[in-house]
């Protein structure tokens, strides 16, 4: 029988909600490239719930425990003497969400000597040293495209927020002004803009997608080309590397995974090559960017806004400078963790155990790592390496009650 060592966020300050805003949520039954949503041969959970947290514990303790195997669910993971760190010599699986990762570094490798298999729980599996699962014999697995279509959604919303000032325009009314003067001196229409994306994969097309009705004009790079029919049905163009992207937008947006290659991409001389006043959006990994050179740009001018919904390391410490910097439109790494998604994740982390107990074969879309080498997915996306590295630094956190570390 295994052990399974998963790790989650807190749950809610105020407790585990006794009610939802909502009754239900739409069913899916497939993403837009026609790959069907997980396939569990049951669920212990209604879609909708919060599932996410310690408490929600992704549905799958009645499942596991009813065929043996014992499951720890925690969300202390960064502390040197952490529940994870404790817990993790004899762990055979290890289950962990991008929204508060629990970092897999080579140095927890050499600990795990059980360890045989890595889920993540949502899509993004760079808190774990690929390298080091290569090394090791680890399986990695994620959930690809649970979450694709919520990360878009949240993509287009912070463009609008950014754009349009809206997030200081909110604020004068939660302080009781109507200073419209001061609302409006920084806001503009995103009709008519350039707009591009760097990495077009199933989150980067849907956020151009999405954002064709806007009548912008769309520009995107990958290490992929599109097929030019969707080039041409969506006026697309095309830039060889992000350097000849960012000289003609006017918002960037970030959409690529992170990896030894792409990590501090944007750094002072790319962000300096952007038009002065552009905006910058990343919801794929805080590490694609120099975290010191986007306050710099913010300070100058020459980004007008950055939104970001992930931070390096996660959770950041209290001090981190993207928390203070001007012309920011922050948000906790939520971005593909909405309660539409969650369902999603969880019953796709079910459907990977249920293969892994039961001797078949994981979907080759789930799959980042397996037999020593980068596969399915993974092969696609990544370059072998590690990213890990100042993954450390997330055990200054010091979370208020109920938050994690230090509480």
């Amino acid at each position: 029988m295994a052990k399974v060592l998963c790790v989650l966020y807190d749950d809610p300050v105020g407790g585990y909600p006794p009610k939802y805003a909502r009754d239900d949520i739409p069913k899916i039954d497939r993403y837009p490239d026609g790959q069907t949503t997980p396939t569990p041969k049951g669920l212990d959970f209604k879609p909708g719930e919060l599932v996410g947290c310690v408490s929600g514990e992704l549905g799958l303790r009645k499942f596991l425990e009813s065929q043996g195997h014992t499951l720890v669910v925690t969300s202390d993971k960064d502390r040197p003497d952490s529940t994870f760190d404790k817990e993790l010599p004899d762990a055979e699986i290890v289950i962990s969400q991008p929204f508060w990762p629990a970092y897999l570094t080579a140095e927890r490798f050499a600990k795990a000597k059980k360890l045989k298999l890595a889920i993540t729980a949502g899509i993004g599996s760079d808190h774990v040293d690929l390298q080091a699962a290569m090394n090791h014999g680890v399986t990695v697995a994620e959930v690809t495209y649970s979450n694709s279509i919520s990360v878009s959604e949240h993509v287009v919303m912070m463009i609008l927020a950014l754009v349009r000032n809206y997030l200081p325009s909110h604020q004068w009314v939660v302080d009781g002004g109507w200073n419209i003067a001061d609302c409006v001196e920084r806001s503009y229409d995103v009709e008519g803009m350039n707009v591009g994306t760097v990495g077009a994969g199933r989150i980067g097309t849907a956020v151009l997608r999405r954002l064709k009705p806007f009548d912008v004009k769309l520009h995107y790079t990958d290490r992929h080309r599109l097929p030019t029919e969707l080039e041409k049905e969506l006026d697309l163009t095309f830039h060889p590397d992000a350097e000849a992207l960012v000289k003609v937008c006017d918002v960037v947006t970030i959409n690529m995974p992170l990896h030894p290659e792409t990590e501090g991409l944007f750094d002072d001389a790319l962000i300096g090559k952007m038009k002065r006043g552009t905006y910058l959006v990343n919801t794929a990994r805080a590490k694609i960017c120099d975290r010191d050179a986007i306050v710099r740009a913010l300070e100058s001018g020459q980004l007008a806004g950055y939104a970001g919904d992930v931070w390096f390391p996660q959770p950041p410490p209290r001090d981190h400078p993207w928390r203070t910097m001007p012309h920011e439109a922050m948000t906790p790494h939520i971005s593909g963790s909405s309660l539409s998604a969650q369902a999603r994740y969880a019953a796709g982390t079910r459907e990977i155990l249920e293969c892994w107990f039961e001797g078949r074969p994981i979907r080759e879309e789930y799959l980042i790592v397996a037999e020593g080498k980068l596969a399915g997915a993974g092969a696609h996306a990544y370059t072998p390496g590690d990213a890990t590295r100042g993954a450390e630094d997330a055990a200054r956190f010091t979370g208020s009650p109920g938050q994690g570390p230090g509480k």
